[in-house]
């Protein structure tokens, strides 16, 4: 989708090259490339700004603990073991 966006500010940027006076082409720029564009990519944003976790860590797997070690679950093989250990026992 990131392509296309690109594209469509490259189209743009041609657009407004070809105005007449400076004030000209960044407007044409900006109305009809940059701000089209940004609320469109916002939009289409919506559903992974909602399914990202409100912690903001940048882990959206979830597959670890708080001290970043895998977690164990009954149907991964581990019969009964953890995936990592403390050393502290």
């Amino acid at each position: 989708m990131y392509i296309v966006a690109i594209a469509w500010l490259y189209v743009t940027l041609l657009m407004a090259v070809t105005e007449r006076n400076v004030v000209a082409g960044v407007m044409t720029f900006l109305a009809y490339g940059f701000l089209p564009l940004a609320l469109l990519l916002w939009l289409l944003g919506g559903p992974r700004r909602r399914r990202r976790p409100a912690g903001g860590d940048g882990d959206s797997s979830g597959d670890s603990d708080a001290s970043g070690h895998d977690r164990a679950s009954p149907s991964s093989g581990s019969h009964g073991t953890a995936n990592c250990s403390s050393g502290d026992d």
